[in-house]
């Protein structure tokens, strides 16, 4: 009996699941690393595909296919580094060097790494990709510097936040 409506529960709530992938999420996550192993910043951006296409649709090209087009993906790519910026305490912009870019199932990741600058007592960060888009797009950024982790969260008129290193 149980199993039956386990089965039932399923099948009726499958298509409520579905709809969840074929709706906009208006969410993505950065994680900065400062990988003492490289000795780079990496930043690795991961949005949903389907908002990105969204996005580059209504920015770029209406027929967009983010999957399908490395030249869509590197449209989309190019947007989110002009949106981004990682901002030394001082308020000198740091110039991240774009990486590349792929599609990892229904992630579209947007990778820019530079080297670790010397004696950073702090950060400032500027995200506002999809923003103008939709305003109530959620944009969360996870700092992790050695075994500190800190989460800035971008939502509203959040242009900028920081955040300071012991």
């Amino acid at each position: 009996m149980l199993i039956r409506i386990g089965v039932m529960a399923c099948v009726l709530l499958w298509p409520a699941v579905q709809s969840l992938h074929a709706h906009q999420q208006k969410a993505a996550i950065t994680r900065v690393l400062f990988n003492s192993n490289s000795g780079n910043l990496e930043v690795m951006h991961r949005f949903y595909v389907h908002d990105a296409e969204h996005a580059v649709r209504q920015l770029v090209d209406p027929n967009a296919d983010l999957i399908a087009s490395a030249a869509a993906r590197e449209q989309f790519a190019q947007y989110v580094t002009e949106r981004f910026s990682l901002l030394s305490t001082d308020g000198s912009s740091l110039s991240l060097r774009y990486v590349g870019q792929e599609v990892d199932g229904i992630f579209l990741w947007v990778y820019q790494e530079m080297p670790i600058p010397a004696a950073m007592t702090g950060l400032s960060v500027v995200n506002n990709v999809l923003r103008e888009i939709w305003p109530e797009q959620n944009n969360l950024v996870n700092i992790e510097r050695e075994d500190d982790l800190q989460t800035l969260n971008f939502t509203g008129n959040t242009e900028w936040l920081s955040v300071t290193f012991d």
